[in-house]
């Protein structure tokens, strides 16, 4: 089955003008099985999503899969794909900067899978240029993105390496913001994938992750995105944004120490 496992919705991320409807639309045209929801610290697309296909029974029932996942931005790796049971949500992954080995220590209690995304990317967001980035680190991902888009070939050669290094499924995403970029990156699975349920089976068991796309053509806002100014600007704002929402980060996992039941969709229904 032929999915994109990396995409930024307009509903979830306020950089992204690419509609879910719209995914939907072009991805059955260029003959994908689905997509998956990957916003920043937001469940917006995926509440977005669920919304949509309660009013309307579309998705899943007609062969078509609209995967939820996030993309999390950790205090340590950068950016960390996490991928879910169906209908589980937790509310802690809304606040960025907590370490990755416990993001992966929590995601894992809940049945969930964890996977370093673009790790040889922009310094700013991507696992392998942290300081505190090591192999204990790599030890709890379950699967690594080895092909972005947005990212040049070493890059993805690099990452590729990694996958292979620790024996790691590969997963491939466009992290597309923009419609232009759909469809420039796939991961055929060898498995039956009609929820996040069926990922998580697939990766846990082994299953075949054969990944192919196309690099984007390099843009005077791609070049800016490397610069040290740009670099460090996101990190003062990454982490002034980690450390202030600390307390309350601090009151959620406490909360899910003490057993504290995630939020679940299904209730909404």
């Amino acid at each position: 089955m032929k999915f994109d496992l990396h995409c930024h919705t307009k509903e979830g991320s306020v950089d992204s003008k690419v509609t879910i409807q719209e995914y939907i639309t072009r991805y059955r045209e260029l003959g994908y099985d689905g997509f998956m929801i990957t916003d920043h610290n937001s469940y917006k697309g995926c509440l977005a999503w669920h919304l949509m296909h309660a009013i309307h029974k579309y998705g899943n029932t007609d062969g078509f899969t609209v995967l939820c996942g996030i993309e999390y931005d950790t205090k340590d790796a950068g950016h960390v794909l996490v991928v879910l049971p169906d209908g589980i949500y937790l509310p802690i992954l809304r606040i960025r900067g907590m370490r990755a080995r416990k993001l992966a220590k929590i995601v894992h209690r809940y049945g969930g899978i964890v996977g370093l995304a673009h790790p040889f990317g922009i310094p700013s967001s991507s696992a392998m240029s942290f300081k505190l980035m090591n192999e204990s680190i790599l030890k709890q991902m379950d699967f690594i993105e080895v092909f972005n888009t947005c990212e040049n070939e070493v890059s993805n050669k690099l990452a590729g390496e990694l996958a292979e290094k620790y024996r790691l499924p590969g997963f491939a995403g466009t992290d597309a913001h923009n419609a232009q970029f759909i469809g420039m990156a796939a991961t055929e699975i060898e498995w039956d994938i009609h929820s996040n349920r069926d990922l998580i089976d697939a990766v846990n068991a082994g299953a075949s992750f054969i990944t192919a796309g196309t690099e984007r053509e390099v843009t005077l806002k791609g070049r800016a995105k490397e610069m040290w100014f740009s670099q460090l600007g996101y990190k003062i704002y990454n982490r002034g944004l980690g450390k202030i929402k600390m307390p309350r980060r601090k009151y959620m996992t406490r909360k899910l120490n003490n057993g504290h039941k995630p939020f679940s969709f299904k209730k909404a229904e």
